[in-house]
């Protein structure tokens, strides 16, 4: 049976580094924790919490039920021709199986190097950076059924994957735990080099032939470059989606806007540069208090020190708030409020 902690501090379980406590926690290292935990009638009915790496997260307030921390671990492979399957354990940290990939020439996750969090979250949130989803790599994952405890598995077209979103963030809301991700990758590599800074990147360093392990390193150098270190700078990476407009709202804001960074999506749709919008508005670098967003990428609110759940959100409202004045966009959050 898995340990149950009372008021317990969650300031090191989420990236922001706000001081907040939760009532009940505990930790998961197998399945089998899940079967004991839930055999308990009462941890069925209480308002629960589940935690990776706590970095797509956002805590306001106390917590009054039980935080469970995942951390079941474990990564293995099988290789068939040119085609790998991947599995780790929820409670892997991402960008590690990442390198475990690149380091054993698996391609297919090198542009999501260096995303915080766990493997368990990276469904629910479809997690994505510089041209690729975890979908385009997603194979299926078990999961644990809350009132039932039965091992579910759950394939690509089941977890109705869409931008930064999954059936787990919606009809299965608070119904199944992810113990384990598999994903399908290759030996032989299909470069996306064409998003964002990737390829300038490479031909500064004079890289004309690069291998996954380039991009990865670029993919890296780039985040780096752009967002504060959690371990020292209180953030969550991201705090907002890149809202998705009509190409017949997007001619009206060109018209308006000529240099509006943009990507032209399927569907007569277009995803707009949240982080660009926010900009323009006057936001990046600014200080509020303790809270602000970060002086490299305006996309990224920080906590510098002591500031609360609270005032990050507020001061995200605000943002909200001005780019909808000034673009007549309104701007959606990536994390997750509690």
């Amino acid at each position: 049976m898995p340990i149950i902690q009372e008021n317990i501090s969650l300031k090191p379980y989420n990236t922001f580094g706000v001081e907040v406590s939760a009532r009940w926690y505990t930790e998961i290292n197998t399945e089998g924790d899940l079967t004991e935990l839930f055999a308990d009638p009462k941890w069925k009915t209480i308002e629960r919490l589940v935690l990776g790496g706590g970095s797509n997260l956002l805590l306001t307030k106390d917590f009054e039920g039980l935080v469970i921390r995942m951390n079941i671990k474990g990564i293995t492979s099988r290789v068939k021709g040119e085609k790998v399957i991947v599995q780790a354990g929820a409670g892997e940290v991402w960008h590690q199986l990442v390198m475990y990939c690149v380091n054993n020439g698996f391609a297919g996750m090198e542009n999501l190097s260096l995303i915080p969090g766990s493997v368990g979250a990276s469904p629910i949130q479809n997690i994505g950076a510089y041209g690729v989803e975890l979908k385009d790599v997603f194979k299926s994952c078990d999961a644990f059924e809350i009132e039932t405890g039965r091992k579910l598995c759950f394939t690509k077209e089941q977890c109705e994957f869409g931008y930064r979103d999954s059936i787990f963030k919606n009809e299965l809301k608070g119904k199944v735990i992810i113990t384990s991700v598999t994903f399908t990758l290759s030996t032989s590599a299909a470069l996306n080099i064409s998003y964002g800074a990737i390829g300038d990147e490479l031909r500064s360093r004079g890289i004309l032939h690069p291998t996954i392990k380039d991009v990865s390193e670029v993919v890296s150098h780039i985040r780096v470059s752009k967002l504060p270190d959690p371990s020292t700078i209180g953030n969550s990476g991201s705090f907002f989606k890149n809202p998705i407009i009509s190409t017949t709202k997007f001619a009206k804001l060109q018209s308006a806007f000529p240099d509006t960074v943009h990507f032209c999506l399927p569907n007569s749709t277009v995803k707009l540069a949240a982080g660009w919008l926010i900009e323009q508005c006057g936001w990046k670098g600014k200080k509020v208090g303790e809270t602000g967003t970060w002086k490299n990428q305006a996309l990224v609110l920080v906590n510098y020190g002591n500031a609360t759940g609270t005032a990050v959100y507020e001061l995200s409202s605000q943002i909200i708030e001005d780019v909808k004045s000034k673009f007549g966009v309104v701007l959606e959050r990536e994390v997750n409020v509690i």
